[in-house]
């Protein structure tokens, strides 16, 4: 069974990215952006697939525009892999399934 995805803040990304023992793919989106939407269904499928061992977690970047400021985040719909505290791969845009799932497995 999956986790929950969790979602994000600029107070809790250290805890919840940074210092997880398990390696974490971050969604920064915003409510306003259509491929966001499109990427949010694929997001939960690959929780589904593999999320006992990524933590998958969600941060609304117009809600917390310090976190995707100080990582150099320039748009939506931007998905970041942390490992120990670093980001080991970054992807911008909708990605389809399996095409997430063979990224975030391969780092």
């Amino acid at each position: 069974m999956a986790n929950t995805i969790i979602n994000a803040t600029d107070s809790n990304f250290e805890t919840e990215v940074l210092k997880s023992d398990k390696p974490v793919l971050v969604d920064f989106w915003a409510p306003w952006c259509g491929p966001c939407r499109m990427l949010s269904p694929i997001i939960d499928k690959v929780n589904e697939d593999i999320g006992e061992t990524v933590k998958i977690v969600k941060l609304d970047i117009d809600s917390n525009p310090d976190t995707p400021a100080s990582l150099g985040v320039r748009g939506v719909p931007t998905l970041m892999v942390f490992k120990n505290g670093q980001v080991v791969g970054s992807r911008t845009g909708v990605l389809p399934e399996t095409t997430l799932k063979d990224w975030i497995q391969s780092l």
